[in-house]
C-alpha cells in the first residue's frame, strides 16, 4: 500500500510528538489543508460544504459517465452515510451490525484488502425514528479511522489493517441511547453526538481524546449551566438568552431530565475561530403540555470550544418546539457579503421550513426565509430569534391538528445539502409533506419510546413529494428548483467543474447543471438512495464519482410520502463508482 505508506509517514514527519505516542499541541489550521483528489471527512472540508476542487467533471462531458467497478455489502438496512477517501484508499461503512471495508484504488474491483466486524451482540430494538443505519466515519492523521457503532461504542481503528486499536462507551441501548452521527476531529480531539430523543433520552455531545479514547469533556443540551458547559458571560446573541440555568428553568418541574435535545446530526468547524458548531433535536415528549415553556437549550444551533467543549453561543430555532422539528440538520460554513459587508456565515436549512443565514462569531441571525411550504409560522423575529407561529397549527393536548407543514420529517431531513464557491449556491436535497398531527398523554418508562402524540404524514402542496433547489442564502430565495416524485433522502454534491449530484429513493442518481438545475445525466441504481455521494481523483488522476445504492429497514417519518416505493425498489446495499 505506497500511496498510503507515504501519506502516513508525511503526517508522522510533520508531527513528531504523534510518533512518541504523546498528545501533539492542537493546530486547527492544518485540518483546512486536504489534498485535492481525497475525500477524508463528512462533508470533505470541515465547514461541511460538500465541494470538490476537482474540474475533470463538466456540464459538457458528465454525460459519458459509466460504472467502473462495484461493491456488494450484504446489508439490507438502510446506507445513510459516505465512503471516505484517503491516500489512494476508499474506506466504506455499512449500517448495523457494522462492517468496514477498506479498498486500494490503485486495483479497481479487488476484493477489499480488510475488513473490520467487532461483535454485534444482542441486536438493539429498532429505533423509533430512523432504523440502525449509520451517518459516517472520521479520519485522523495519526493513521485512525472512527467509527461509530449503534448500539453506542466508538471505535478507532488502523487504516492501514482494519485492526482496532480502541473502543470507548458513549451510549447505551437499554436506555435508547444509540450512535448514528458522524463524527468529526479537532486537532486531538473526537467529538461525537447520541441520538434517542424519542426514547426520552437527555441529549448530549462527547469529546474524546483521539489517540488514546479518554473522555475529555461532555455537554449536555438540557440541564443546569454546569451540564450545559455554559459558563458566565457566554452566549451574548439575545437578550432573552440571558440568565441562570435556562436548561432547567424553562421546562416543567423536572422534565428537562427526560427532555429529548438528541445531537444525532452533523458537525461542522471553523479553525479560525476554533468553534465547532451543532444541532440539537426536539424536546420529547411531542405533547407539549408535559413540558410547558421554550425547553432550551433543544431545537437549538449552538458553538462551542473543541478542546474543552465550553459554550461560546445558542439560539433557539423553534421554541418549545411542538412539532418535532428538531435542529440537527447541517451547518455550512462559508464566506458571505450580506447588506454589503463580508460576514463570516453559518448556513442552515432547518427541518421547521426556515433557511438561516447567522453570524458565526456571535450566533446572531441576519436572514431567515422560507425555503418552501412552511404554514405554521408566517416569519421569524430576527431581534428576538424567534418565529412567529400561526396558532392554527400549535398542537394542544387531545386536539388534532391538520395540515401543518413541514412533517415531522421536516423540509430537510438528515441529507446533507452542498455549497459552491464558484456559484454561491447552495444546493438543498427537501420533502414536500405535511401532516396531520394529534398529542396525547404518555409516560416515561426508561429505554421504551416516549412519543407522546400520533402523526399522520401527506404529501405537500403541488403533489410531488420531494424538491432539489439551489438556494441564495446571502437573499434568501430560490435560484432554481427541480421536482422528485419522492421525498429526498440523500445528501448532495457539487464540483467546481460546475455540476451538482444526488440520487433519490426511487434509485436515480442523477447529476444537474449547478448553474441553471438542467439535468445532465441519470443513472438508476439498484436500490434507493439515501446516502450521500462523493467524488475524489484516482491513482490515474481521473476524476471518479461513488454513491452507495441501499434502502432498507424503516423509511420512517415520511409516511405516505413513500406510498408505492415498495413496487420499484427492493433493498440491498451497493457501492458504485463511477468514471469515464
Amino acid at each position: 500500500m505506497p500511496r498510503l505508506l507515504c501519506l502516513l509517514s508525511l503526517v508522522l514527519a510533520a508531527s513528531p510528538s504523534v510518533a512518541g505516542g504523546q498528545r501533539p499541541s492542537p493546530s486547527p489550521k492544518a485540518e483546512t489543508l486536504i489534498p485535492v483528489a481525497d475525500w477524508p471527512a463528512p462533508g470533505r472540508d470541515p465547514g461541511l460544504t460538500r465541494f470538490s476542487p476537482l474540474t475533470e467533471l463538466t456540464p459538457a462531458n458528465v454525460n459519458r459517465l459509466g460504472v467502473k467497478w462495484t461493491f456488494g455489502t450484504g446489508s439490507l438496512r438502510g446506507h445513510e452515510g459516505n465512503p471516505l477517501v484517503v491516500g489512494g484508499h476508499l474506506f466504506l461503512q455499512t449500517p448495523h451490525p457494522t462492517s468496514v471495508y477498506a479498498f486500494d484504488l490503485d486495483r479497481p474491483g479487488d476484493p477489499p484488502l480488510w475488513r473490520y466486524a467487532p461483535p454485534a451482540g444482542r441486536d438493539p430494538a429498532l429505533s423509533v425514528c430512523c432504523g440502525v443505519s449509520s451517518r459516517g466515519m472520521a479520519w485522523h492523521p495519526s493513521g485512525k479511522i472512527y467509527v461509530p457503532l449503534f448500539p453506542g461504542d466508538l471505535a478507532a481503528i488502523d487504516m492501514a489493517t482494519g485492526k482496532e486499536i480502541w473502543k470507548v462507551r458513549n451510549g447505551d441501548p437499554a436506555l435508547g441511547i444509540t450512535m448514528q452521527a458522524a463524527p468529526l476531529v479537532v486537532g486531538d480531539v473526537v467529538i461525537v453526538g447520541t441520538g434517542g430523543g424519542e426514547y426520552g433520552t437527555r441529549g448530549y455531545l462527547t469529546g474524546f481524546d483521539a489517540l488514546t479514547g479518554k473522555r475529555l469533556w461532555r455537554a449536555y443540551s438540557t440541564g443546569s449551566d454546569a451540564d450545559v458547559l455554559l459558563t458566565a458571560g457566554a452566549n451574548p446573541g439575545y437578550p432573552s438568552y440571558q440568565g441562570h440555568d435556562l436548561g432547567v428553568r424553562t421546562w416543567t418541574a423536572d422534565s428537562w431530565r427526560r427532555g429529548g435535545g438528541a445531537t444525532w446530526g452533523w458537525l461542522s468547524y471553523d479553525p479560525d475561530l476554533d468553534l465547532i458548531y451543532y444541532g440539537t433535536g426536539a424536546p420529547a415528549p411531542l405533547n407539549p403540555d408535559q413540558r410547558l415553556g421554550e425547553n432550551k437549550w433543544t431545537s437549538s444551533i449552538i458553538a462551542r470550544e473543541p478542546q474543552t467543549g465550553a459554550l461560546r453561543w445558542v439560539v433557539q430555532l423553534t421554541p418549545g418546539d411542538r412539532w418535532g422539528f428538531d435542529a440537527t440538520n447541517e451547518s455550512i460554513l462559508v464566506e458571505l457579503e450580506i447588506g454589503g459587508r463580508p460576514v463570516k456565515a453559518l448556513v442552515h436549512f432547518d427541518r421547521n421550513g426556515f433557511a438561516y443565514t447567522i453570524d458565526r462569531v456571535n450566533g446572531r441571525i441576519l436572514v431567515a426565509e422560507k425555503y418552501g411550504p412552511a404554514n405554521w409560522a408566517s416569519r421569524v423575529d430576527l431581534s428576538t430569534a424567534e418565529p412567529v407561529i400561526d396558532s392554527a397549527y400549535a398542537p394542544a393536548t387531545g386536539r388534532p391538528v391538520k395540515g401543518v407543514c413541514p412533517s415531522t420529517m421536516g423540509m430537510k431531513a438528515f441529507q446533507p445539502a452542498a455549497f459552491s464557491p464558484s456559484t454561491g449556491l447552495f444546493y438543498v436535497p427537501a420533502t414536500n409533506l405535511c401532516m396531520d398531527i394529534t398529542p396525547v398523554p404518555t409516560g416515561f418508562t426508561a429505554g421504551q419510546p416516549f412519543i407522546g402524540a400520533t402523526v399522520k404524514v401527506t404529501p405537500g402542496p403541488g403533489g410531488n413529494r420531494g424538491r432539489f433547489l439551489a438556494w441564495d442564502a446571502a437573499t434568501g430565495t430560490i435560484a432554481w428548483e427541480a421536482r422528485e416524485p419522492y421525498p429526498i433522502v440523500g445528501g448532495a454534491l457539487v464540483t467546481a467543474g460546475g455540476v451538482v449530484f444526488y440520487g433519490t429513493l426511487d434509485g436515480w442518481f442523477k447529476a444537474l447543471d449547478a448553474t441553471s438545475g438542467r439535468e445532465l445525466w441519470r443513472f438508476k441504481t439498484p436500490s434507493g438512495i439515501v446516502g450521500s455521494p462523493i467524488t475524489f481523483s484516482g491513482p490515474d488522476g481521473r476524476q471518479y464519482v461513488a454513491v452507495v445504492s441501499g434502502l432498507g429497514g424503516p423509511v420512517t417519518g415520511l409516511g405516505e410520502g413513500v406510498a408505492g416505493l415498495d413496487r420499484e425498489i427492493r433493498p440491498g446495499g451497493v457501492l458504485l463508482v463511477f468514471g469515464f
